[in-house]
Parts: structure tokens; C-alpha cells; sequence
């Protein structure tokens, strides 16, 4: 499963697993949302309610697709975050892993605020 997302500075594509976090994002898509930033994190709410699934993780490699429950929102890490003890982003909290982004560099280009559409790709 892929979704797209389009930034004004850039374009994404998300390989996602077959979860059931990643199926219902898929089935809500098409959505709009304004991106916010958190450290070297990208995140955006989505229309999509979760529980937390077995194999969520706090922290994760960059480049991970992951879902924080706690805010409905698609969590994109590329690097570090305020938390982070290492080189490995630490999220909020533990998030559902979903996929990954093969080319994550534009992230870091994303501004607060910024609007992002997510269509089926």
C-alpha cells in the first residue's frame, strides 16, 4: 500500500505495511492537513482514530512512517527529537509502525503550518 503526500516544498511517497492503521489511512484518503514540526519530525493530524497495535515503538529508525494514537496523527521522523538520547529519533510516545519513506531528506524543508494533501498513490 502507498499514499502520497504533497507538501508545497515537496513531494512524499509512504510504503506502508499491511496494518490496520495503515488500511484505515488508506481508506480515508483523500484528506488535507496542516503540517507541524517537532525536532527532526514531521507530523500532521489525520481523520483516522487508532489503538495502539503490538508492535509499536517509541524509538525508530529515520525514515520510519509511524501513527501517534494519542493525536490521530501521521509522524514522519528523519532525525532527532527533543527526547532523543542517541542519533535515532524518540517519539512522544509509542507510535504504530507502519512503513517507511525511502527519500525522507525534504522533510527537513517542512515548515509549521505548512499544507499537506494524502492521496492513494
Amino acid at each position: 500500500m502507498r499514499l502520497r503526500l504533497a507538501f508545497p516544498q515537496a513531494e512524499l511517497v509512504l510504503e506502508l505495511a499491511d496494518t490496520p492503521t495503515a488500511r484505515a489511512l488508506v481508506a480515508a484518503a483523500p484528506f488535507e492537513s496542516r503540517a507541524q514540526t517537532w525536532g527532526d519530525e514531521v507530523y500532521f493530524t489525520t481523520p483516522v482514530s487508532a489503538q495502539l497495535e503490538k508492535d509499536a515503538r517509541q524509538v525508530v529508525d529515520p525514515g520510519t512512517v509511524c501513527f501517534w494514537t494519542q493525536g490521530n496523527a501521521l509522524a514522519l521522523p528523519f532525525g532527532r527529537t527533543p527526547i532523543s538520547t542517541d542519533e535515532r529519533p524518540k517519539l512522544a510516545n509509542p507510535c504504530n509502525v507502519l512503513g517507511r519513506l525511502a527519500d525522507f531528506a525534504a522533510l527537513g524543508k517542512v515548515r509549521p503550518g505548512d499544507k499537506v494533501r494524502v492521496e492513494k498513490a
